[in-house]
């Protein structure tokens, strides 16, 4: 088996776009549902993490800036890894993500050891 990085990406830019803190409550009950099938399924290998808006960009030259990437309309909110036979499995048990209810989206990334 493989391991894949699901990163999940929404956006941050509009008004219309952002969540209710009531918004964000009955999201959780989703996530934990889905995250738990994965667990119960044996796919799930990490847990990851949601991400903070803040961040830094560090770019030749020393030069730090804002970011990670202002300029974006979409940003990434979290990422968890999973383990699946290939990408096409893995593509498939991302479309139970609830992020994909809030018009948000999720990038598949095989995950490439470093032998």
């Amino acid at each position: 088996m493989k391991e894949f990085l699901l990163v999940f990406r929404r956006d941050a830019v509009t008004k219309d776009a952002q969540l209710s803190p009531e918004q964000m409550q009955a999201m959780m009950k989703p996530w934990q549902d889905w995250m738990g099938g994965l667990a119960a399924q044996n796919k799930l290998v990490s847990s990851g993490n949601r991400l903070d808006s803040d961040g830094r960009v560090v770019k030749p030259d020393n030069v730090i800036t804002n970011g990670p990437y202002v300029e974006t309309k979409e940003a990434i909110g979290g990422y968890i890894i999973i383990r699946a036979d290939s990408i096409d499995e893995a593509a498939e048990l991302s479309k139970g993500c609830p992020i994909l209810k809030t018009g948000g989206n999720v990038e598949i990334r095989t995950l490439v050891p470093m032998d």
